[in-house]
């Protein structure tokens, strides 16, 4: 007699809760709705197989949960067809909203200082949120209020598009600050969003190839202060 752990099916464990069709459906009765959405009733599950079947259709179970459990007749396929496409729908028009992180030193420069924050501006702008980390290095620590008005300034630049979501506050040897996008700046970023899936759709119509995806432009602004890391190092 064989011995030992069990063979792995790949097939086990791979895959969410599935939907019930046909003869996958176990239970004894089934409350039905018809292909036209009209209310059937509570029927033997046999007889429900044998009314889809007459139509040459599938029964599908949609609500599990009830009692007895709902089933409609309808194409199942179709009906796959449809929940992807309504899917891709939706994630489509969702405005997600990412942490762009922009990195700076007490000792960073003006010309680094307004070059950081255009991108900032960029960024919110683009209905993300900026996560200003300013690093400290030896004994900078101890002087923290550089880093302060490092940040406030920053809050001030850009009080037209954004607030203050976490104020300033101290992560170890940093102090870091998240800035969000008002209210206006999301309804405008989701009003460009929804004109460019219209003219996508549109496209789509007319039978035009539609405009690609609008990509994330490069995150530049990760970018250290790291000149003067050998003044830091013996501090």
């Amino acid at each position: 007699m064989a011995t030992g752990r069990p063979r792995f099916d790949p097939r086990q464990n791979q895959r969410g809760p599935q939907i019930r069709i046909n003869h996958r459906i176990r239970v004894p009765e089934v409350r039905v709705i018809g292909s036209n959405g009209e209310m059937v009733g509570v029927l033997p599950t046999n007889e429900a197989l044998a009314l889809a079947a007459r139509e040459g259709l599938d029964l599908v179970e949609v609500n599990p949960k009830a009692v007895p459990p709902v089933c409609k007749v309808l194409d199942f396929g179709k009906y796959k067809y449809e929940q992807a496409k309504q899917a891709r729908e939706q994630r489509r028009k969702q405005t997600i909203i990412d942490i762009k992180e922009i990195k700076l030193r007490p000792k960073t420069d003006d010309h680094d200082f307004d070059f950081k924050s255009r991108a900032a501006r960029r960024f919110v702008e683009a209905g993300n949120k900026v996560k200003f980390t300013v690093r400290f290095r030896g004994r900078e620590v101890t002087h923290p209020e550089k880093a302060k008005e490092h940040l406030t300034r920053l809050t001030q630049l850009l009080d037209d598009i954004s607030h203050i979501e976490v104020h300033p506050v101290m992560e170890g040897k940093a102090m870091t600050l998240i800035l969000a996008p008002r209210p206006q700046v999301l309804q405008r970023v989701a009003a460009a969003k929804a004109l460019r899936e219209k003219e996508r759709q549109k496209a789509i119509a007319e039978g035009r190839q539609p405009l690609p995806e609008e990509e994330d432009e490069p995150d530049d602004s990760e970018t250290d202060d790291d000149d003067d890391d050998e003044d830091d190092a013996d501090e």
